[in-house]
C-alpha cells in the first residue's frame, strides 16, 4: 500500500486539479512501488501515467518507445566508498548526503527533504565516475549513466527531446543519474560562439533538473567548470572539487592496494607514491595493473622488485601530452 502521505498528496492533486502535484505524486508511488518489487504494479501505474501524459499533451514522437534504452547505461554499482582514497571533507560530504537518503521519513515529518543534486568537479582520473557509482551503491539504487552518443541529435530540437524523456524514465524509481563531461550539455549559454540551439537545450535540462524528485540523485561531473553555465552552478546543493593524490594519498593507495594483491609490490609505497608523484588516481590504478600483467607473464621466476623498477622507468620515459620535442 501506498504511504499516506502519497495518497493525502494525490487527492489533494486530484480536487485541486493540479497536474504537476498528480504527476510527482504518481512518479513517486511507482518509485515506492519499485522498491517493494512490486514490479507489475510499478509498470502498470507507469503506463497509466504516461498513457495520460499522451492524451493530454500529445506531442510529435519519431522514436520508437524501446529506444529510450539508447539514451543510457544502467549498472549496478560496485565500488564502495572503502575502494576509494578521498579528502576527508569530501568523504564526509558524501556520508552525511547518504545519510539524508536513508532517513528520508524522518527528514519528511520536518517537511524537509534529502539534497539530490551533485556537481563533482577535478582533472581526469582523479574519482569522479569512481565516486559517484560508490554512491549509488552506498545508497542501494541502480546507476544510470547518461549516454551523449544517444542523447545528441543533428535535428532542432530533438536534444531537448530526448533529455526529457531521459528524465521522465529516471523518476518513475530511486537512482542515481550520472552525467559525466556535463559540460558538454550544460554550457554557459553567454558563449557568443555556441548556437541557440545549445541555449535550449540548457534551458530544458535545468528545468527538467528542477523537476526532478528528492529520491532521483543526479551527479554530474566535469573537467573544466568555468564552461558550465551559471545557472548550472546554483542547481547543485552540494559541489565537491576531486583534486590529483597527494602524496600521503598515492602512499595511501598503494598501501591497500598491496593487500588485495597476490604479491607485494617490491618497494614501500613511500618510494612507489614519490615516484610517481603528480600522476592521477586512475594512472596509479593503471601502473598497478601494468605490473600485474608483468608478473603473471613472468611467472614462476617473476622478480617482483626487477618488475617494479623497470615499469617505474617506462612511466617516466612515456610520452606526456603537453611535452614539447
Amino acid at each position: 500500500m501506498a504511504r499516506s502521505d502519497l495518497l493525502i498528496s494525490l487527492v489533494k492533486a486530484g480536487t485541486a486539479g493540479d497536474q504537476v502535484l498528480f504527476r510527482k505524486t504518481v512518479e513517486a508511488m511507482i518509485a515506492e512501488e519499485h522498491a517493494k518489487k512490486h514490479g507489475v504494479l510499478a509498470a502498470r501505474l507507469a503506463e497509466q501515467l504516461n498513457g495520460s501524459r499522451r492524451r493530454t499533451a500529445p506531442e510529435a514522437n519519431h522514436e520508437k518507445v524501446g529506444q529510450i534504452h539508447d539514451l543510457f547505461f544502467e549498472m549496478v554499482p560496485q565500488r564502495t566508498f572503502d575502494d576509494l582514497v578521498l579528502p576527508e571533507s569530501v568523504l564526509t560530504s558524501c556520508r552525511e548526503l547518504t545519510q539524508e537518503h536513508h532517513r528520508t521519513d524522518l527528514l519528511r515529518t520536518y517537511n524537509l527533504e534529502p539534497r539530490n543534486r551533485v556537481l563533482l568537479a577535478g582533472a581526469p582520473g582523479n574519482g569522479k565516475t569512481s565516486l559517484a557509482e560508490a554512491l549509488a551503491n552506498e545508497l542501494m539504487v541502480p546507476f544510470i549513466v547518461a549516454r551523449y552518443d544517444g542523447l545528441i541529435a543533428s535535428y532542432l530540437g530533438e536534444t531537448a527531446s530526448r533529455l526529457r524523456r531521459l528524465f521522465d524514465h529516471v523518476r518513475t524509481r530511486a537512482c542515481v543519474l550520472f552525467f559525466d563531461e556535463f559540460d558538454t550539455v550544460g554550457k554557459e549559454r553567454g558563449d557568443l560562439h555556441e548556437t541557440g540551439e545549445i541555449k535550449r537545450v540548457v534551458s530544458s535540462l535545468l528545468l527538467q533538473i528542477d523537476a526532478l524528485p528528492a529520491y532521483v540523485l543526479v551527479i554530474t561531473a566535469t573537467n573544466h567548470p568555468e564552461l558550465l553555465d551559471r545557472a548550472v552552478w546554483r542547481r547543485f546543493q552540494l559541489r565537491l572539487e576531486l583534486p590529483p593524490p597527494t602524496r600521503a594519498q598515492a602512499e595511501r593507495y598503494f598501501a591497500c592496494a598491496e593487500k588485495s594483491l597476490d604479491f607485494t609490490l617490491g618497494l614501500s609505497p613511500r618510494t612507489l607514491a614519490d615516484r610517481l608523484h603528480g600522476v592521477s588516481f586512475a594512472e596509479l590504478e593503471d601502473f598497478v595493473a601494468d605490473v600485474s600483467r608483468a608478473y603473471v607473464l613472468a611467472l614462476p621466476d617473476a622478480d617482483t622488485r626487477k618488475i617494479v623498477q623497470h615499469r617505474l622507468k617506462q612511466w617516466h620515459d612515456r610520452f606526456q601530452p603537453n611535452s614539447r620535442t
